[in-house]
């Protein structure tokens, strides 16, 4: 490298000093673009126009980058401001906000189903738990609803994050088109009634419609789910 070369990237370091910040930024855009096996050190350090061993004094490990970056956009979904008045709206559209976040960041799922413990996973607990509080569940059923929410999250996240793997070898409608298929072949409707004779929802289903319809279950069973023990009950039926 130059003289020339060299002071006109010493300029750019000191205008755009080098942050932890700006590294998870980084590495949420190479994430976005490429997946989590295009993050490395080489990647991030040419991006950023700095040397490896600079990124990793300001984030340690790559594990450690990907926990923050998923944080990272988990805590801007969950500190969004509820839309309404009504608790369960509330709650119905953070867990929809979850899985907008999944969706346009298929890393993440893997990120939030590989690495148990992970901040993410706590922004997420506590944002739920607090929703319960506001829906005034009752205090011996909120931890299981909480659970019960955050797992099916979690499920929807493995999803998505086996689906961004196998994009790579095919489209979603490709392959969902070839299971509905499997489904309606052979002797599938003596052997397997019930997928057959849904096998052209699979095809065709909406995504976010579906992951919606299951929260409205979910939310059906905790707003109408019997005290447990130790849960005061009510002496007049109509209160």
């Amino acid at each position: 490298m130059d003289s020339d070369s060299q002071d006109r990237l010493n300029r750019r370091r000191r205008n755009n000093p080098l942050t932890a910040s700006r590294i998870i930024e980084t590495a949420i855009m190479i994430l976005d673009a490429d997946g989590e096996e295009a993050l490395t050190a080489r990647s991030l350090a040419r991006a950023l126009t700095t040397g490896a061993g600079a990124i990793y004094n300001h984030v340690g490990s790559k594990q450690q980058i990907l926990a923050a970056a998923a944080a990272q956009l988990v805590t801007r979904a969950v500190s969004a401001e509820p839309r309404s008045v009504d608790a369960a709206s509330n709650l119905r559209q953070l867990m929809l906000t979850l899985f907008d976040v999944i969706d346009e960041h298929p890393w993440v799922g893997a990120q939030l189903t590989d690495q148990p413990g992970q901040p993410a996973l706590l922004e997420m607990f506590e944002s739920i738990g607090q929703h319960l509080d506001a829906l005034r569940t009752s205090e011996a059923q909120r931890f299981h609803a909480a659970s019960a929410l955050m797992n099916y999250v979690l499920g929807v996240a493995s999803q998505y994050a086996a689906a961004a793997r196998r994009a790579r070898q095919t489209d979603r409608g490709t392959f969902l088109a070839d299971i509905a298929s499997d489904w309606r072949s052979g002797q599938r409707a003596s052997t397997h009634p019930f997928a057959y004779r849904n096998a052209p929802q699979l095809a065709e289903h909406d995504e976010r419609q579906q992951y919606l319809a299951g929260v409205n279950f979910l939310l059906i069973g905790i707003l109408n789910a019997p005290p447990s023990t130790g849960d005061p009950v009510p002496s007049d039926p109509t209160i």
